[in-house]
């Protein structure tokens, strides 16, 4: 959205950003549901980046079209007010998923007819056992349980949008300088957050590590960085840093081959020679430098896939139409998300009730992503706010009348 003229302008969307965006949030309800085979299928099991690449990266080409303008058109401190409430939402948006899920949690440990403890499932029992401290630290983000850690990276990374923009008045060198060394401070575990009083335990996604994609999504949004060409020596070096990634990380290979899990598990740290230093490669926590480059193959081959401008996502009406909903999906991904892991919780204690296979998963699997889609479409709805457009003529001579016909049955003076 852009300020122009005391009224809010529509920036146009890509829709490459909002169709894999939403293919991104069907891929977080699928990860995230347990007992759910389809988990292995998702593009975690086949590289070392996975969907929370696709949210986070698509996040920061999202906020560039959102936030970045008004930085420029409204002045930094405008910019910074618009970033502070988007922070702001994000932030009672986590605390409400919480106590949704935790409720959930605690109802069906003692109601559902299995015999399975859905708190410790989540390793909530500590909250329950010490909700004084646990709430403190939930309010202030010193508890983060690994269900709840995503929204809170992404609360930081917002926060740092200030700062990388102001930098990007001087020169996008002092912005990208910026970037880069708080992700080697990360990566050097110089910058961990604490997830939990009762133990070492630091945030599974640490923002300062993160926040390297989130800006680099939002580099080309604001033009920073500029589009790659789509040719055929980068499609080839693309596909080959994907196939040469499947090995060592696809789950049945790594089972066959004791070779590559040990190559796997020797990058997960590393030793920075002449120093004391050691780095892990491939660390979901640290966003390691191969998560990175693989995800970034991947995007490649994605951009080039869709076309200049998203041109060859569109196709046949049909095709037409189920882009069009996935599209929807992401343009209202903080809504999906946090439904969806709601009901992530749900299908799997659906799948546990019914003792489910494979078609019983499928089967969740479309329900939910219907309802997900339906709350998108929902939402979208509300954000519209149809109650203060114009109703149109015929809406409006209804209630006109109805207010005739009053004043024709009301009783002549003197009556």
């Amino acid at each position: 959205m852009t300020e122009q003229g005391g009224q809010a302008k529509r920036t146009p969307r890509d829709p490459r950003l909002d169709f894999f965006r939403g293919l991104g949030m069907y891929i977080i309800y699928i990860a995230h549901t347990p007992g759910n085979f389809l988990k292995q299928w998702i593009p975690a099991r086949f590289g070392f980046s996975d969907a929370t690449e696709i949210f986070v990266f698509c996040s920061g080409m999202a906020s560039a079209l959102a936030f970045a303008t008004v930085f420029t058109r409204r002045g930094w401190w405008m910019g910074a007010a618009r970033v502070l409430f988007r922070v702001w939402q994000v932030y009672w948006a986590h605390i409400a998923v919480f106590f949704v899920i935790a409720a959930l949690v605690v109802v069906a440990t003692a109601g559902l007819p299995i015999d399975k403890n859905y708190v410790t499932g989540l390793n909530l029992q500590h909250f329950f056992n010490d909700p004084t401290t646990n709430l403190i630290g939930l309010l202030t983000l010193t508890y983060v349980p690994n269900y709840f850690d995503i929204l809170p990276m992404y609360l930081v990374i917002l926060a740092l949008m200030p700062i990388v923009m102001l930098l990007g008045r001087f020169t996008p060198w002092a912005a990208i300088a910026f970037v880069i060394t708080l992700w080697i401070m990360a990566s050097l575990r110089m910058l961990d957050l604490p997830a939990e009083p009762w133990s070492e335990r630091t945030w599974f996604f640490n923002p300062f590590a993160w926040q390297l994609v989130f800006f680099t999504g939002f580099g080309f949004g604001v033009g920073w960085l500029k589009a790659p060409p789509i040719n055929r020596n980068l499609i080839i070096a693309a596909l080959i840093i994907v196939l040469v990634t499947i090995p060592f990380a696809y789950f049945r290979i790594l089972r066959e081959f004791p070779e590559l899990m040990a190559i796997r598990r020797s990058l997960r740290d590393v030793a920075i020679p002449f120093t004391d230093f050691s780095i892990n490669l491939t660390t979901k926590t640290r966003f390691g430098i191969f998560r990175y480059i693989h995800f970034l193959a991947l995007a490649y081959l994605a951009y080039a896939a869709a076309g200049d401008g998203g041109h060859r996502l569109m196709g046949s009406a049909a095709w037409n139409r189920a882009v069009a909903v996935v599209r929807k999906v992401g343009q209202q991904s903080l809504a999906v998300f946090l439904a969806g892991l709601v009901l992530a919780r749900i299908s799997g204690m659906v799948l546990d009730m019914i003792d489910g296979g494979k078609v019983a998963a499928v089967v969740i699997t479309l329900i939910a992503c219907v309802i997900l889609t339906g709350i998108a479409y929902l939402v979208a709805w509300f954000k519209g706010q149809p109650w203060r457009r114009d109703p149109g003529p015929e809406k409006v001579a209804a209630p006109q009348r109805v207010e005739t016909y009053r004043a024709a049955q009301a009783p002549a003076p003197g009556e």
